[in-house]
């Protein structure tokens, strides 16, 4: 299979898709894959590296997306990039469909196959290509939460683990999946006081058991939301309902009762956000407030640090590429119920239930499109 990893060119996205290493497991097994110039170069990784383990280097997008059975990305294409997309080509990377019916549309047109990172599901419910991206996020919650706390960029002006006699700031984690419990972790690492809050109390049994003193769990419930945010210095949204939009767990009315320079972090922000005034940012301009309350919306957070982002991502897609690229994307489907439940819209038609649901269109059975 011929396959293409172009340059993202998504707001200071600077991940790549596939590493040297990656572009080797493919070459090996009989595969082609053409890179385009400068592509790796923001994680680390010179058009030389690509070259040594066995791929080739194409300087323009179009020439990449013209050539490829198989594109590879990190980012959802964005619109410069939907006439690239053509019939039957498959494409392979986070879309995010639910939170962006433009996006949506664009790709129904385009008749490409496209297979979402972020809905490749195991039988027993993980989203193994969304784990790696959502523990750097989550992680990365806590550290950009901290930084804009500090009062010159608005924030309460509360250091998160506080001083010896000053007691700790207070971080709120609503969601205790992969997300929050590494936001937790990192919270609680630093000496803050960590709530964390989730709807299944076998997970807040499990992360009762697992996490220090420091943190407490709780069930989520409107009630107890509106308590907490009351005095807590942090909010990590970090709810997730695969494939579909985000609930929204704080609405603009519950702004008012929070102090002034509350920093809210909407890790669900892929999805729509799971808060009501959520909209948004990127690296460049990561913040906005509504009523004294400093909002951090960015969408492609792990691009921050596309070292650790792209080799994480790497080691978790190219099980399913290789796959992918040995047997054709049907085949692959047919024999991995892991990557059918990637599908989301196929030569026009959407075979995801949760996209379908989120604009109110016909939902095609995959089965049909098989």
């Amino acid at each position: 299979m011929i396959i293409g990893v172009p340059k993202e060119i998504k707001s200071n996205e600077n991940r790549v898709a596939l590493t040297p290493a990656g572009a080797m497991e493919l070459v090996r097994r009989g595969h082609t894959v053409y890179v385009q110039s400068s592509a790796g170069e923001g994680s680390g990784f010179e058009d030389e590296d690509y070259i040594e383990a066995g791929g080739s280097i194409l300087q323009t997008a179009d020439e990449v997306w013209g050539i490829a059975e198989m594109i590879m990305k990190v980012k959802e294409p964005i619109q410069e990039e939907y006439a690239r997309c053509r019939k039957d080509q498959l494409v392979f990377t986070y879309f995010h469909f639910a939170s962006s019916e433009e996006l949506t549309h664009a790709m129904i047109k385009s008749g490409a196959v496209c297979l979402a990172y972020e809905t490749v599901e195991t039988k027993d419910r993980q989203l193994p290509l969304l784990i790696p991206m959502s523990e750097v996020a989550g992680r990365m919650a806590i550290q950009q939460g901290a930084k804009f706390l500090e009062k010159p960029v608005k924030g309460r002006g509360v250091l998160l683990g506080g001083v010896p006699g000053v007691p700790p700031g207070k971080v709120l984690v609503l969601g205790g999946g992969i997300v929050g419990t590494q936001a937790a972790k990192m919270a609680a690492g630093l000496g803050a006081q960590v709530t964390i809050l989730d709807v299944s109390l076998t997970r807040l049994r499990y992360l009762s058991d697992v996490m220090p003193a420091n943190v407490i769990t709780m069930f989520s419930s409107e009630y107890n939301i509106r308590r907490l945010i009351k005095d807590h210095d942090l909010v990590v949204g970090a709810v997730l309902i695969p494939g579909a939009k985000a609930p929204k767990l704080i609405t603009k009315d519950m702004l008012s009762t929070m102090r002034p320079g509350t920093v809210l972090v909407d890790v669900a922000v892929d999805q729509g956000g799971c808060f009501e005034t959520t909209h948004a940012t990127t690296h460049a301009d990561p913040t906005y407030i509504i009523d004294h309350v400093v909002h951090y919306c960015v969408a492609n957070m792990p691009g921050a640090v596309p070292f650790t982002s792209t080799v994480a991502l790497t080691n978790a897609t190219l099980p399913y590429a290789i796959q992918l690229a040995n047997k054709g994307w049907k085949k692959a489907c047919k024999e991995n119920h892991e990557l059918l439940l990637g599908l989301n819209v196929v030569g026009g038609k959407i075979v995801y239930q949760g996209v379908a649901d989120a604009f109110g269109l016909e939902m095609t059975s995959v089965d049909d499109v098989l």
